[in-house]
């Protein structure tokens, strides 16, 4: 991989940078590959990088309608973290921030992952048990967790309201110090060009408009590119996942709603940890670049909208000020959604659709971002071999039909 030194740097900048090479290429498709991943988000991403890096699989196609990253990936809080309750999703979402802390290293290519911290707030004693409870369901399944009292938390985050009178006062918290935030469009960027760099191909403006089926068997993809044939295909394509199970004549338990977040104008530092205060709905970090990045929950209308509205700008905003009256008179840079596809159980959906030759990897609603490395890790294993790996088993979508869901609604039910 090539290394530039200050002075390259230096001399790119005075020609206008016209010396770079270009991150990855974009070359036309063939007309077959040992594999094809519908969708150039982190997911699909990562899932091509993992099956050439881990298996060998190089002859794979990821195919994109739109641009490369332009969907939930550049449209999200950053917030990375594995403070779930089950055994199953701490080793889901943990292998993911395990991978995070080496990401950078691996792709070289800094994606910015700061180990910031993340604490949820307590605001009543029965919510302290329910924290104490949390805190020991977490350390059992193996991922770092502090129970933090009142002045504990106001010394990390000494910008919240701690006000007696306040609707509803800050008794505690858990803190999991490993969490934090990573630039998104950095994610996107250094998983496509490693697995470029591999022999990958990433397609963009490539619309896949339906699937090759032959004796019941998916063997490929009708595209706006024309059709290209695959050994097996895999769907990573988040709030579109009811979309493309329509096209190949599959249900899906999913339902997808607009996620909104905002952006504000650069403060100097104020917060150096993810904070989220579940009575209001709301969490907060500050970026780098000094503006607050805030969410809250989901606009609970089914809607394929990438535009914020004013009713939940309402609500997540009331939430904020009240969270942290001192921001009152903070300015929006900017406001806008992501289209998150949300299963009964808030659980994500890895494997097999039902369709022989078709793969899933969908259904992780607001937890998407974080969950890159490992779903791409997981779903690359499944593609290549086949079969689930352990970690991804208790999430086939046959956990419908069995009932062993994986209800994590209150872990994933305010969008971070």
């Amino acid at each position: 991989m090539t290394r530039y030194s200050a002075f390259n740097l230096l001399r790119e900048g005075l020609r206008d940078h016209t010396g770079w090479g270009k991150a990855w290429r974009s070359p036309a498709p063939k007309s077959s590959y040992d594999a094809v991943i519908i969708g150039a988000g982190g997911h699909g991403l990562a899932t091509a990088y993992y099956l050439a890096k881990n298996h060998g699989l190089t002859n794979v196609a990821v195919l994109e309608k739109g641009w490369l990253g332009g969907g939930n990936t550049g449209r999200n809080t950053t917030v990375i973290r594995s403070n779930y309750f089950y055994p199953e999703s701490a080793a889901l979402y943990d292998l993911s921030v395990r991978l995070y802390e080496n990401l950078s290293r691996d792709l070289n290519y800094n994606v910015m992952f700061s180990q910031r911290g993340m604490v949820v707030t307590a605001h009543s004693d029965p919510e302290m048990e329910m924290a104490a409870r949390q805190v020991n369901a977490m350390r059992l399944n193996g991922v770092d967790a502090e129970l933090l009292d009142r002045d504990q938390v106001r010394k990390l985050a000494p910008l919240l309201n701690f006000r007696p009178d306040m609707r509803a006062p800050i008794h505690g918290g858990v803190l999991q110090p490993r969490a934090g935030t990573g630039r998104h469009d950095a994610v996107a960027w250094g998983y496509a060009r490693a697995a470029d760099a591999l022999g990958v191909d990433i397609i963009q403006n490539c619309e896949v408009q339906d699937f090759i089926m032959e004796a019941g068997r998916c063997v490929g993809v009708h595209t706006s590119q024309g059709d290209i044939r695959a050994g097996v295909v895999g769907a990573a394509v988040a709030g579109h996942s009811s979309v493309i199970a329509k096209m190949a004549g599959y249900d899906l338990p999913i339902t997808s709603y607009a996620l909104q977040a905002f952006v504000s104008e650069p403060l100097k530092p104020v917060l150096d940890t993810v904070v989220l205060c579940p009575p209001f709905g709301t969490y907060v970090s500050q970026s780098d670049k000094g503006g607050l990045v805030i969410g809250g929950g989901l606009d609970r209308i089914p809607s394929y909208g990438q535009r914020g509205n004013l009713p939940v700008q309402e609500t997540v905003l009331a939430g904020l000020v009240e969270m942290m009256p001192a921001l009152a008179s903070v300015k929006l840079l900017r406001h806008w959604a992501g289209i998150v596809d949300v299963t009964p159980d808030s659980s994500p959906i890895i494997g097999p659709s039902g369709v022989d030759g078709l793969y899933l990897n969908c259904g992780w609603g607001t937890g998407g971002f974080k969950a890159i490395p490992a779903g791409g890790y997981l779903f690359a294993h499944i593609l290549a071999t086949g079969s689930h790996h352990e970690i991804s088993r208790p999430f086939d979508r046959s956990r419908f039909v069995t009932g062993h869901l994986i209800d994590e609604g209150a872990a994933s039910g305010i969008a971070h």
